[in-house]
């Protein structure tokens, strides 16, 4: 073949090949590369999908690209709140700590990296809490009734639409086995179980917080072990007088005790022992914990027939600002939120063997009043879709109490749980619970607080 014939014959099999290799991977083999507005509208929507690790990586690859100084703020902006939901607070503040300003339409910089500060030091104080703790603890006295409790439980709700996969039903499964296994086990449910009714808190789809979990979910409950339910908090009444009924209702065909209903006392049994567990919140509609005298009269008179009386508050500040128990009234949102460190001596001189709390969102710390155990808030445990899980929002425990005959603590352990997604608990194998209310309770409470060891396990100083 003469040369030229040969050029030709390499440059027609050349342009066979590019056009065989456009038609295999499509024209965005030779597109340009996205810009950078289109890589922050990608990490944005990605973390609204909550794939985070996507996020991250479209909003980093704005940052390598953009020029312009509003969109790289944009850019940094948008990775640190990426981060923040990883609760990684030193990327947060990588990124936030480079913004000297935030373009028209944002805001909160100073607030949220101050908050990112502290989540940060309180990290550092955790880790360094851990030194010369033991590695387990062992009971000094034998135990005749072992408990478990989890906080803040709401399952799905139908207003506006925010209900899991599958109806619910892998809600519970990665705890389940914690919640069973006990004598009797315990939890606050924070709003109410109803199919109807209409609340006056908002109006239909507003973005506001009524809670209305459906009436199948019950299910999930007896499923889990589930013995008592409080009905003694800010959302039990959500839906007005008829959902309240509606749960109390469905809650007795489940063959679920409950209280919250002034003077109600939810009553249970086990290994031949009578056990009465009281739910108190700070509104007339429950037995009210900022009503002393009352709740002493009606914890003494359950004392009297019950060989067991559990007090289950709902009470205190609430977010991650309110880890610590302060001495005297909380007001959260212009409302008494209780005296609660007053309130738990009051119904333990009057009774009580057992204190527990929720209502913060937030662990809190651990006392030891009179030889009884008082847990101020056992944080949120299953609370899908409608709730703020950033930070120590999502730290959550199963709390087993072992009670000797006296009713007085023996023994206790902190099952590590945290909270994935869209608020589904799993085991958290981390242990982040066991620090944290370690450090707490030492903190609030000092020679009252309980030994906590490393694995969790918990006796009386």
């Amino acid at each position: 073949m003469r040369a030229g014939g040969m050029e030709r014959s390499v440059r027609r099999s050349l342009a066979g090949f590019f056009t065989l290799l456009s038609l295999g991977m499509g024209s965005a083999a030779f597109a340009d590369p996205p810009l950078p507005t289109e890589r922050l509208d990608a990490g944005i929507q990605a973390q609204k999908s909550k794939d985070t690790e996507r996020a991250i990586v479209e909003f980093e690859a704005c940052l390598t690209t953009a020029t312009d100084p509003e969109l790289v703020t944009r850019c940094r902006w948008e990775l640190g709140w990426s981060w923040w939901t990883t609760n990684n607070w030193t990327k947060v503040l990588e990124q936030w700590d480079k913004i000297e300003a935030l373009p028209a339409g944002l805001d909160g910089l100073d607030k949220y990296r101050t908050q990112a500060r502290q989540n940060l030091e309180d990290d550092q104080r955790i880790a360094a809490s851990g030194t010369g703790v033991p590695a387990s603890v062992t009971p000094k006295t034998a135990s005749v009734l072992r408990l478990r409790a989890a906080g803040d439980i709401m399952l799905g709700t139908e207003f506006p639409p925010t209900l899991p996969p599958q109806d619910g039903a892998l809600m519970l499964v990665g705890v389940r086995d914690l919640l069973r296994d006990a004598d009797l086990t315990l939890v606050n449910l924070e709003g109410p179980f109803c199919d109807s009714g209409i609340t006056t808190k908002c109006g239909e789809g507003s973005n506001c917080y009524a809670f209305r979990t459906p009436t199948r979910y019950v299910k999930y409950l007896v499923d889990s072990g589930v013995d008592f339910g409080s009905t003694a908090n800010n959302h039990a009444g959500d839906f007005g007088d008829e959902c309240r009924r509606t749960t109390e209702q469905t809650l007795d065909q489940a063959k679920i005790a409950w209280s919250g209903a002034p003077g109600s006392i939810g009553k249970l049994s086990s290994k031949g022992k009578k056990v009465a567990v009281i739910g108190f919140h700070t509104n007339a509609a429950v037995n009210d914990v900022n009503d002393h005298e009352t709740a002493a009269t009606l914890v003494k008179a359950a004392s009297e027939t019950h060989d067991f009386v559990v007090v289950f508050f709902h009470g205190g500040g609430e977010g991650a600002k309110a880890k610590h128990v302060p001495k005297g009234e909380e007001i959260f949102l212009g409302e008494n939120r209780g005296d609660l460190r007053t309130f738990s001596r009051v119904v333990i001189a009057a009774g009580a063997d057992l204190v527990l709390g929720a209502g913060p969102h937030v662990p809190r710390g651990m006392e030891i009043v009179d030889g009884h155990l008082v847990a101020y808030s056992m944080g949120n445990f299953a609370t899908y879709g409608r709730f703020n899980l950033s930070g120590d929002l999502s730290t959550s425990l199963v709390l087993e109490v072992s009670l000797a005959a006296d009713g007085k603590l023996s023994s206790g352990k902190i099952l590590p749980v945290r909270q994935v997604g869209e608020g589904v608990p799993e085991v958290d194998p981390t242990g982040r619970s066991i620090d944290l209310i370690r450090l707490l309770s030492n903190e609030d409470f000092g020679a009252n607080a309980p030994i906590i060891a490393k694995d969790g396990s918990f006796i009386p100083r």
